[in-house]
């Protein structure tokens, strides 16, 4: 019965998913053509991304926490890069051919011959798609197809795809529920922040003691999660002393406005406009120095394609990583390849900013610290509540294979 059941789930997953091939989904350069995935428009927790081409940008020097940054009028300073020594992974210029070793056991294992499935996903999440972009698959002795759907980890957990960037706090407590993940590698930090009324009083966390604050993919999900664990940073208890409530982001300076909540999570790129505009302030931050060196999207695996396709696995983190490493390294160009492809919106300087202060490309030491940090923290804060050793948690959702 369970086997019938699984396979009733993957048949509908199938009808929600669109694999784009490389013949039909790629010029002959082999570049990923533009993407009409964008924004966050089912609230599943994808980031959103900007939407305003008229901003200002003003570039700063020095790393400001976003409480300062907003009391300080140097909003841009959230944006500086913490420097964090051993966070950066450098596989800028790796080379990805396959070694005589690596191809004998690649042709021994079951997903030899046979093209990569990777989630396609826009801004911040989309490292997969430019590998592909980029020929990395292809150095790597591999082919790649793209697929696109509403949720990456439905996507992974029913084999539909083999490799994703995602949000951790979206897909930590599924793989502890039974959801066939496991994490392999560290995209990147920050992207989403707390906001509040430009014109409020609420200056920091501690403000919002009694108010009622956006979680706009719902309870229990990945803005749920970091939204908790950025207030309990603060000593904050998400389950009592304020109460989290879903409202879209769309909608959620409007609940602002009609005094319906306090304050939102949002991505920075969302919101960015709407600070320059003196509608919104932010108040906390993943970009904040004390998070500065906490992971915020992870490369994700089906659990069991790594089990039987380790060095297949291997080489497609690889590939990856390398593209996380360009996007680094390369902010600019890396830049204008997301937008003209659709995968970033708003202003192209903005975006700039904000992938650079993403440290796109996070070393498996600084990844797996972070996750053991998380484990304990979620489990502590109820979060995880189907298992309670946070070794065992850990050992099951982070398996580096680099």
């Amino acid at each position: 019965m369970k086997k019938v059941i699984a396979l009733l789930l993957v048949m509908v997953m199938a009808l929600s998913l669109c694999a784009c091939a490389n013949t039909s989904d790629k010029d002959e350069q082999g570049g990923a053509q533009k993407s009409n995935v964008i924004a966050d428009s089912n609230n599943d927790g994808q980031i959103e991304v900007g939407t305003v081409d008229d901003v200002e940008v003003n570039q700063q020097s020095e790393h400001l926490d976003a409480a300062d940054a907003s009391a300080s009028g140097k909003w841009e300073a959230l944006f500086v890069p913490v420097d964090i020594e051993g966070r950066a992974i450098d596989m800028a210029e790796f080379d990805l051919t396959p070694t005589a070793e690596e191809l004998e056991a690649m042709k021994n294992e079951p997903a030899y011959g046979r093209p990569i499935h990777y989630f396609m996903s826009d801004g911040c999440t989309s490292g997969p798609t430019m590998a592909d972009h980029l020929g990395y698959y292809e150095e790597a002795g591999l082919t790649a197809e793209g697929v696109k759907g509403s949720s990456d980890v439905e996507a992974l957990g029913t084999d539909q795809v083999d490799v994703a960037t995602g949000m951790m706090a979206k897909m930590l407590v599924p793989i502890t529920n039974g959801v066939d993940i496991t994490f392999v590698g560290g995209a990147h930090i920050g992207c989403k922040s707390l906001y509040v009324l430009a014109d409020s009083a609420y200056a920091t966390t501690a403000d919002l003691k009694g108010q009622k604050i956006s979680v706009p993919n719902g309870i229990g999900k990945s803005d749920y999660n970091i939204t908790a664990l950025l207030l309990d940073a603060d000593g904050i208890n998400y389950s009592s002393d304020v109460e989290l409530v879903q409202v879209s982001a769309d909608a959620c300076v409007t609940s602002m406005e009609n005094g319906e909540i306090a304050a939102a999570l949002l991505s920075d790129t969302f919101a960015y406009s709407m600070v320059k505009d003196g509608k919104l302030k932010c108040i906390r931050s993943q970009l904040d120095t004390d998070f500065a060196d906490r992971v915020c999207c992870v490369m994700a695996m089906n659990g069991t394609f790594v089990k039987e396709n380790p060095t297949i696995a291997k080489k497609v983190a690889q590939a990856v990583q390398k593209a996380h490493s360009w996007m680094r390294d390369n902010s600019e160009e890396a830049t204008k390849v997301l937008m003209d492809m659709g995968w970033n919106g708003g202003n192209y300087e903005m975006n700039i900013m904000i992938n650079n202060s993403l440290q796109f490309g996070l070393s498996d030491d600084f990844t797996g610290n972070t996750l053991k940090d998380f484990v304990q923290r979620y489990i502590r804060l109820g979060l995880i509540t189907s298992m309670d050793d946070a070794d065992e948690v850990l050992e099951l959702v982070w398996t580096p294979i680099l």
